[in-house]
């Protein structure tokens, strides 16, 4: 059975999860986790329940959860005096009534924001700026890439300016990158803060890796087989 807890899970930046908005593709971010709920929204339709989900599809919920818990936060009612959930824009899926009420039952199953089956990976904890430069062609893009990101998963991000660009070898300061490895780990520090410390814009310097096409005769086999 696969441990969950040692999963290299992938990671995702916010920009990728809010796109996910909508009932029929729904994700949300929570406490450093990715969750794809469209099955819960599916399951619950037409519920009251699921509206502040469908609300907020697309954007991090952390704020309605105990960090140290991982559960959904409590409150004193100012009532009843009792210790209830927090659900600032309504009820939600598995979580009790707010107020005493005959239709209670505790939870016989684990509640949606703890359940495995909805995680689909983890959000990065810091975005950060790349400018590549194709020296075949002389052009450049600046993309935006996870902290997390190895240089595998910059590459499949960089793939919609250039389907080639598995035919490149990839460089920073005259020494090949380590695709396995991320900008930080390849010695490509991340040093906005200190511009910011010193009164520079933080984007006063990208990092730049420069690729060099491998004459790797693709096209030409190509033209062979046809």
């Amino acid at each position: 059975m696969e441990n969950r807890q040692s999963r290299t899970w992938p990671v995702f930046a916010p920009f990728e999860v809010v796109i996910h908005n909508k009932p029929q593709d729904c994700w949300v971010s929570l406490l450093g986790k990715v969750l794809d709920i469209t099955p819960l929204i599916k399951e619950h339709e037409n519920e009251q329940s699921i509206k502040p989900l469908i609300a907020m599809a697309g954007k991090d919920i952390s704020h309605w959860f105990d960090n140290k818990t991982g559960e959904i936060r409590h409150y004193v009612h100012p009532e009843t005096g009792a210790n209830v959930p927090y659900c600032p824009y309504g009820p939600l899926p598995d979580v009790a009534e707010t107020l005493p009420t005959p239709t209670w039952r505790p939870l016989s199953e684990t509640p949606w924001w703890k359940n495995d089956k909805f995680q689909i990976g983890l959000l990065s904890q810091r975005i950060r700026p790349i400018r590549i430069i194709n020296m075949l062609t002389l052009t450049e893009v600046t993309i935006n890439v996870c902290f997390e990101d190895t240089f595998h998963r910059i590459l499949e991000r960089y793939l919609m300016y250039n389907s080639d660009a598995r035919s490149y070898t990839w460089r920073y300061m005259n020494r090949n990158v380590d695709m396995t490895k991320t900008m930080n780990e390849n010695g490509i520090s991340d040093d906005r803060q200190h511009f910011a410390e010193i009164g520079l814009p933080q984007n006063f310097y990208i990092p730049s890796v420069f690729l060099y096409y491998n004459d790797d005769l693709k096209f030409a086999k190509e033209y062979e087989n046809h």
